[in-house]
């Protein structure tokens, strides 16, 4: 017998964290059809160590990821009180902790390939995933199908197109550059310009080097070093390391952010991800700690990564059509909850899209709930992230701390640490749950 119709077909761009845990999500609901398109050739993650935060893991939770993950980590979960970070000011030859940031439940680190892949190994045969297909603009028309067009020449239909192409999405573009031109038809020209400042990301001024040190070989160099075992944030001004192991101990994630925050919003010059040379960012460094020296020496071949980010936006949302993860709200690292944002923007579209109120008809509704639930709070977090690292890289307004020593300093860095903690909360003090509430009780209001 020939099966059912599905209730809805969703197309998903992008195969990265947020499309895939999307995927995932999806798939438990059998009456929606799923298919991933995917630009790159292969399936492969670019970076390194993501961190996972007790908010979105709960979701991972419900999902059913948690055992395969915790498989490739060497981490075990917890709910209470625990040491994620030791801080420490380490500009100058003798560097020392002066707080460890402490989390309710663990941060879970991953290699983000890892993640990637048990994600892949949870979809159904029944989801479609295909390479080689990068977008380059769709077409929406009422009362039929979105059309997709991808570089190829090759198209595609959908009832629901969800962009989750990152930085540089063309889901993006395509539904701000059709917003804007409504905006000039109607004599708004502000408004107008205000979009169209959003289509391309904006460079946020800093500069990240990322790398993944063999732990043997920062043993050998620095035998008993405190990051073989403990996660640990190296702060000084004009930039900060970050440094944890991943991979069961095997490997560190290794990162080095060159921060001018006085060039945010500039336009960066150059490839924005590429190889990049210890000796961009080694300058910067040298007069730092010998901790800090240790993990440098270790540092060969470094991803260089131009942080870019992506203006805030007045909607994630167009019709059918729907932006998640980075193509919506691509945020600094600061925080280490992009990948968080994107898992819990994946499981409330997975909720507002396989509610049975939603049909052909009602996808603009039930995608309107996800942007007035999740945008706000994807928001916030950017902006958190935003001045956490001009925290981390000493640029604290009205404070400079070259001028302090011994006690003075000491507050002041206390002080900057309060600040961190309530900035950062949120990840361990709150919970998906309101927002699952919130999406049920609207799906479900009267129309």
């Amino acid at each position: 017998m020939p099966s059912a119709p599905k209730r809805l077909r969703v197309a998903i761009c992008g195969a990265g964290i947020g499309g895939l845990t999307l995927a995932v999500a999806l798939s438990q609901y059998p009456d929606i059809e799923v298919e991933v398109f995917e630009g790159a050739t292969t399936l492969s993650e670019v970076g390194a160590g993501i961190g996972i935060f007790p908010r979105p893991w709960k979701i991972i939770r419900m999902l059913g990821l948690e055992r395969d993950l915790l498989m490739a980590c060497e981490m075990k979960p917890t709910e209470g009180p625990v040491s994620a970070f030791n801080i420490r000011k380490s500009d100058q030859r003798a560097g020392f902790i002066f707080t460890t940031l402490i989390t309710k439940g663990m941060m879970m680190q991953f290699h983000r390939a890892d993640f990637q892949k048990i994600l892949l190994a949870h979809l159904p045969k029944s989801c479609r995933v295909n390479c080689s297909k990068r977008l380059r603009t769709y077409t929406n028309r009422p009362s039929s199908p979105t059309e997709l067009v991808f570089e190829d020449g090759t198209r595609a239909v959908c009832d629901v197109l969800i962009g989750a192409d990152g930085l540089k999405s063309a889901v993006r573009r395509t539904l701000l550059t059709e917003r804007a031109n409504w905006m000039q038809a109607q004599g708004r020209w502000q408004e107008a310009a205000d979009i169209g400042a959003c289509i391309e990301p904006s460079w946020s001024g800093t500069i990240a080097y990322r790398s993944l040190i063999p732990a043997e070989r920062l043993r050998a160099t620095a035998p008993g070093h405190p990051v073989l075992t403990t996660p640990t944030m190296y702060l000084g001004k004009h930039g900060y390391l970050i440094a944890y192991p991943i991979s069961h101990g095997k490997l560190i994630n290794f990162v080095a952010f060159k921060c001018r925050h006085d060039l945010e919003h500039t336009e960066f010059a150059g490839a924005w991800v590429g190889p990049g040379d210890k000796s961009q960012f080694a300058d910067l460094f040298a007069h730092w700690e010998p901790e800090a020296q240790a993990l440098l020496h270790c540092v060969e071949k470094p991803l260089r990564w131009a942080v870019h980010t992506v203006r805030p936006l007045r909607s994630f949302v167009c019709g059918p059509t729907a932006l998640m993860g980075d193509a919506a709200h691509a945020m600094t690292p600061h925080q280490g909850s992009g990948a968080g944002q994107a898992i819990e923007d994946a499981y409330i579209l997975a909720t507002v899209l396989g509610h049975p109120s939603t049909t052909r008809e009602t996808v603009p509704r039930a995608l309107r709930i996800f942007d007035e639930i999740r945008r706000p709070v994807a928001a916030g977090v950017a902006e958190g992230s935003r001045v956490n690292g001009q925290y981390f890289s000493l640029a604290v307004e009205g404070v400079d701390f070259d001028r302090y020593s011994g006690k003075q300093l000491w507050d002041k860095l206390q002080g900057m640490h309060a600040e961190v903690v309530k900035n950062w909360e949120w990840t361990w003090t709150t919970s998906v749950d309101g927002m699952m509430k919130t999406a049920l009780r609207m799906l479900e209001a009267p129309i």
